[in-house]
């Protein structure tokens, strides 16, 4: 599977990434993958293989950058309940830093980038986000209708911006919730807000998950709360995008008369 690190010029400088995609050689459908708070690490780079092995071209940015390349904060193999204290008060300040000014403004860079690689065809993308990079995709593809065709977010606090954020979202929607971050109040109350959005969704609580579930590099890891999201996003992402079918090739642009 091959693969690369990328810079990605932002208006505050250059974003370290890292890409995934399919060994064949036509253009395949981008997806914009935001990661967890804890950023770049191999358990990332594994998910973007796979899913770049269904016939994704998967772009996954530091969004840290500003503080330094990936990781930017120093991380255990494993990263175990007795860890999770101390590195979440160095991840936080981060995440507070990270506003959402700057996530628009880098979502901004990252489409761009991403929509104009050589492996990626024409057409609209994908964004999909874990915890806080849940956050980050919702509020990237409601600030790009039209071109985010999907998104995904996987124990994200998707409502944190409140109901009035869903108003911009275009792409067919799935949410997955770990049954330790939402209550099945509060997971009507969101979906309400999704149908007053008009928004096209699915949103559920994965049973038996606390947050984190996908990460299989900390003690929240639930493999079949992994697999059930699998289960979810690989078919979302074939009805919008289409990965395993041939994409048309970019058609060089005309010059205006």
């Amino acid at each position: 599977m091959p693969t690369k690190t990328l810079q990605i010029p932002t208006t505050d400088g250059q974003a370290d990434a890292f890409a995934a995609f399919p060994d064949h050689g036509e253009r395949h459908p981008g997806v914009l993958m935001y990661a967890d708070g804890f950023g770049i690490r191999p358990v990332l780079r594994v998910m973007a293989r796979e899913l770049a092995g269904h016939g994704y071209y998967v772009l996954v940015p530091n969004f840290f950058y500003r503080h330094g390349p990936a990781p930017v904060i120093e991380l255990p193999e494993h990263i175990g309940e007795e860890a999770r204290p101390a590195l979440m008060a160095r991840v936080m300040p981060l995440i507070e830093a990270h506003t959402a000014e700057r996530v628009l403004s880098d979502a901004d860079a990252y489409l761009r980038f991403l929509t104009t690689q050589p492996e990626v065809g024409a057409g609209p993308v994908a964004v999909t986000g874990y915890c806080i990079g849940g956050l980050y995709a919702m509020r990237t593809a409601a600030a790009h209708p039209g071109q985010v065709a999907a998104l995904a977010a996987f124990h994200g606090p998707v409502s944190a911006d409140g109901p009035s954020a869903f108003a911009g979202i275009t792409a067919q929607v799935h949410f997955g919730h770990a049954e330790s971050d939402l209550t099945p109040e509060a997971l009507g109350e969101l979906n309400r807000a999704l149908d007053a959005a008009k928004v096209d969704y699915t949103s559920e609580i994965y049973p038996g998950t606390v947050h984190g579930f996908t990460m299989s590099d900390t003690d929240a890891f639930d493999p079949a709360g992994r697999q059930r999201h699998w289960d979810r996003l690989l078919p979302l992402l074939d009805l919008t995008l289409g990965g395993l079918k041939p994409v048309p090739p970019r058609l060089p642009e005309l010059p205006e008369n």
